[in-house]
Formats: C-alpha cells, sequence, structure tokens
C-alpha cells in the first residue's frame, strides 16, 4: 500500500502562510473543488471523491489520529461508473457523513501542500511527504518536521483527527 508522512493544521493567518507558500513553491499548482462522502468502515477510513476537474475515486486509507507528523497507508482507485458505485457504497455501509472543501495544492519536491477551506469548519493546511523506495519513513518525519518550521506551523497548531472528525465532534455540540 502506497504511504506518506501527513500532518494537518490549523491555519491562524492564512494571508501569512501563502507568502511563505509564494516564497518556498510559488504558486499553487491548481485549485479545485472537493467532495468526500465517508462511508462507516469497520477499518480505517473509506470515502468517494468527487470534483468536477478529475474523475471520481475511492480511497480507503489507515492513520493513526495523532497531530505529530505520522505514516498514512492508502489505496486510491478512479470510478467509471460512480453513480452505482455511491448507491452500492450507500446502501451497503451507510453515510458516515461529507466533507466540503475548496482546495489549493501546492507541490515541494516530493510533498503535497494542500491548503483547504473546509465548510463549516475553517482553513487548514495539509503535508503530504510521499515515501518511496529513496525516501524512508524517518527522512520522512524530516522534512515534514523542516517544512512545519520554513512555513511557520506550530506544533499547538497540529490537529489529529480527519475532517470527518472534526465535522461530527462540532454536530454534538
Amino acid at each position: 500500500m502506497p504511504s506518506n508522512i501527513e500532518i494537518k493544521a490549523h491555519i491562524r493567518d492564512t494571508g501569512s502562510l501563502e507568502r511563505k507558500l509564494r516564497e518556498l513553491v510559488g504558486d499553487p499548482v491548481s485549485k479545485f473543488t472537493q467532495k468526500d462522502t465517508f462511508f462507516n468502515a469497520p477499518y480505517g477510513r473509506l470515502k468517494l471523491r468527487e470534483s468536477p476537474d478529475s474523475p471520481p475515486e475511492l480511497i480507503y486509507y489507515e492513520r493513526d489520529d495523532t497531530p505529530d507528523p505520522t505514516e498514512s497507508r492508502y489505496n486510491r482507485m478512479a470510478l467509471s461508473e460512480m453513480n452505482y458505485f455511491a448507491e452500492i457504497l450507500s446502501a451497503s455501509l451507510g453515510i458516515r457523513g461529507v466533507v466540503e472543501k475548496k482546495r489549493k495544492l501546492y507541490q515541494y519536491k516530493n510533498t503535497r501542500i494542500h491548503l483547504d477551506t473546509v465548510e463549516d469548519l475553517g482553513t487548514f493546511v495539509e503535508l503530504e511527504v510521499e515515501l518511496t523506495d529513496n525516501l524512508s519513513r524517518e527522512e520522512g518525519h524530516q522534512m515534514a518536521s523542516q517544512l512545519m518550521a520554513s512555513l511557520g506551523i506550530q506544533e499547538t497548531d497540529l490537529i489529529d483527527k480527519a475532517y470527518i472528525d472534526l465535522l461530527e465532534e462540532r454536530q454534538k455540540q
């Protein structure tokens, strides 16, 4: 299963972070919206991702709920019969919830940097350092820590949950 080292953090000052990103990597590679429908899965997290600019895909991932840079293991599958697939998953597993976001994607070496505005939650940054045969887990942790420092991301800003978890917590309040 492919994997990356990942962090997610609240953003205190979006303008400052975007200036630092432009200095480090230039303009975003792309800007787009995404709708992630999460299903009740007995293990890990399972979501159907829809975006107007790309084919829908099914994504399964496992990640420990910790704020520190941690490994995330995932599988992705492009879907051609999305409507039928969504119906089958909804009927068999039930829908856990839906996350809608606007995302700016930046690329720095082998790291995807997402600047996300999540409906009903706010603005976040995610770093995903892709692990390869030439980049170990330890090196991925170092890269994530270095990028956090360069972008001014504080450890106190890190969050240990997925957006769907944060939305569920908010709905319970």
